[in-house]
């Protein structure tokens, strides 16, 4: 039950973010241009954040600690540390200790036996080199890059579209700001996601932006992609990335995890990985980094029917949900069990609310605090175009609500792009219930023509045939009637003359109907589950010498046992080591403390950590 003090403090803001979406709603459905919608989602996003900020600082002083202490004990007990400390150490980069090393085993350990072998997924361990053109059809290579600015000085480089932002934001809650220029400010939020580099220069021109760190001037905008190249061979003709994420790697063996399931739908496929991201500067510890730890699951179900079997199993578990409707309103979350939440379509199906509810069971499993746990759905201008629902497991920590694991359903876009892109089709059969009788057009290449045109394009051309849809091809006849019909291939295009091409038509009894799956994805980042364990845990003695330690849960923690011989005597050795002999029969970690001091204090050195 929320105090009635605080929620009294926090009611004008929530109404401040309802006048806001409600805005926005009525905007959208007077069809009102991109900008003015635009410029009302920054002031709506301002006042969300604001209530935010304002809901954290009122929140029970339990849920706040003091962050450097904690980084002095994991420093000190070697959970983890910057990576090549002795050399100055490369930000975002992290080497872990034994005791992050089992932490983090444990973790992986309980979320293989969580997902895989209790939900019976089909495993999988792909190479993290991933050739450019995958991610060229997955979108990556396009999309995944950045726009960086860089301190002329001292050559520190920032994302160029958050300081713009970051910067916008601090001079309009400025007073001494003139009115026309926070006017101008909104018109920039409102349109810095469609910036390119010379309009992003013309901002932090004509704004006089500065580096936000040392107050240097800037360089122009320089594009950065956030993957990290490599080149396959001994050439350097073969261009590849370290993979951005797992997903890919399931997704291009689609084909071949069908046929293992007997060519049944619905299955899953799961990875347990490292991904990479070069980030311009990443901060913030194990929540922003440039290698990481990934579990990701692909769920592949028929798209006209996204049922689970063992949804009823789930149905009654009671989440934190923060829909986007509670969003635009400035309501907080509201707790709701995933049973109720399918059936009024908040979620938008059984498959996507029985994976969050099971990523909230393995949450609490292994030591998130259930009260600083949420899941909030994705606003519709923060999904992509593809994706139909979006929640994200956000876990509060010192550094506000964490997004730590991302439950999706991203529809049928990537088998669709790979599809494309190879012409190997990623699709699952689905028997009728009675045999139907369908029409088809299709475009038949004359291949001794083409091939003398084209020679090895030939293939190509075959190729792009293939894919058009019976309506293409119907206006690829129109086009061939009055001459020349321009067929696009993955570069460039060709020119098509009528003796290229016969289109036939016909009619054919089938009994099986072709289906491209749609994919829900739940996909963990356990860095940042990690960090926030150990936040979570972290404990102050309540003694004049306010002494730290962790409470970590049983099940992930790293020394499940501790062995305090009572004195310095070789007699006990041998009962040491038949102990020892007795735990590592059970797989039970454990250390053996023989150091000088009294048993109370090895006692707390080894809870310390």
């Amino acid at each position: 039950m929320a105090d009635p003090k605080i929620e009294a403090q926090l009611a004008p803001l929530r109404a401040a973010v309802k006048e806001y979406g409600d805005l926005v709603r009525d905007l959208k459905a007077q069809g009102a241009t991109k900008i003015e919608v635009a410029k009302a989602v920054v002031e709506l996003k301002a006042r969300k954040k604001k209530l935010e900020e304002t809901e954290i600082a009122l929140a029970p002083k339990e849920a706040s600690f003091d962050r450097l202490k904690l980084e002095d004990l994991l420093k000190r007990r070697f959970f983890y540390d910057q990576s090549f400390a002795i050399y100055g150490g490369v930000t975002g980069l992290y080497d872990f200790g034994p005791m992050g090393c089992a932490l983090k085993q444990n973790m992986l350990s309980e979320w293989r036996k969580h997902f895989i072998l209790e939900e019976g997924m089909l495993e999988v361990d792909c190479s993290s080199l991933t050739p450019e053109p995958v991610l060229k059809a997955s979108g990556h290579v396009d999309r995944f890059a950045d726009w960086m600015v860089k301190d002329l000085k001292t050559g520190e480089c920032f994302r160029a579209d958050h300081l713009i932002k970051n910067t916008a934001e601090k001079m309009q809650a400025d007073p001494k700001v003139a009115p026309e220029t926070k006017e101008q400010l909104t018109d920039v939020l409102a349109q810095i996601e469609g910036y390119d580099d010379k309009d992003m220069h013309e901002v932090i021109t004509r704004f006089n932006m500065k580096s936000p760190i040392t107050g240097n001037d800037l360089t122009e905008p320089l594009a950065f992609n956030l993957m990290f190249p490599t080149q396959i061979g001994p050439t350097g003709d073969f261009k590849a990335f370290l993979r951005p994420e797992t997903a890919q790697g399931i997704f291009v063996n689609f084909k071949r995890l069908l046929e293992f399931n007997q060519g049944r739908l619905p299955f899953a496929a799961a990875q347990i990985g490292l991904g990479f991201r070069n980030e311009i500067s990443p901060r913030q510890g194990l929540i922003r980094v440039r290698e990481f730890t990934m579990c990701e699951i692909e769920h592949f179900v028929d798209p006209t029917d996204k049922s689970f079997p063992k949804f009823a199993k789930v149905a009654g578990h009671k989440l934190n949900l923060f829909s986007a409707c509670n969003q635009m309103d400035g309501q907080p979350a509201q707790e709701m069990t995933i049973g109720e939440a399918v059936e009024k379509g908040t979620v938008a199906n059984e498959t996507l609310g029985y994976y969050m509810a099971r990523c909230h069971q393995f949450l609490l499993k292994v030591g998130v605090d259930p009260l600083r746990t949420r899941f909030r759905q994705h606003l519709s201008n923060e999904m992509a175009h593809y994706a139909q629902d979006c929640w994200d497991a956000e876990i509060l920590t010192s550094y506000g609500w964490i997004e730590c694991v991302g439950n999706a359903d991203r529809a049928c876009y990537d088998l669709q792009q790979h599809y494309k892109a190879t012409n190997v089709k990623l699709v699952a059969e689905k028997k009728l219930t009675e045999p139907r009788t369908v029409n088809y057009v299709q475009a038949a290449p004359n291949m001794a023509v083409i091939g003398k045109t084209y020679k090895k394009d030939a293939k190509k051309i075959q190729a792009a045939l293939e894919q058009l849809s019976e309506s293409e091809v119907e206006q690829l006849e129109k086009e061939l009637e009055k001459g020349i019909f321009k067929l696009k291939l993955s570069e460039g295009e060709v020119d098509l003359k009528k003796e290229m091409i016969n289109v036939k038509r016909g009619s054919k009894t089938v009994h099986v109907e072709e289906v491209t799956p749609s994919v829900i994805e739940p996909s963990y980042g356990i860095g940042r589950i990690m960090y926030s364990v150990l936040e979570h845990s972290f404990r102050q003695r309540d003694t004049e010498d306010q002494r730290n330690y962790l409470c970590i849960a049983p099940l992930v923690a790293p020394i499940k046992c501790s062995v305090l011989p009572i004195y310095a005597n070789d007699k006990l050795t041998p009962i040491i080591e038949e102990v020892k002999d007795r735990l590592r029969e059970f797989d039970l970690s454990h250390k053996v403390d023989d150091s000088a001091g009294s048993i109370g204090r090895r006692f707390f050195n080894n809870v310390e950590g």
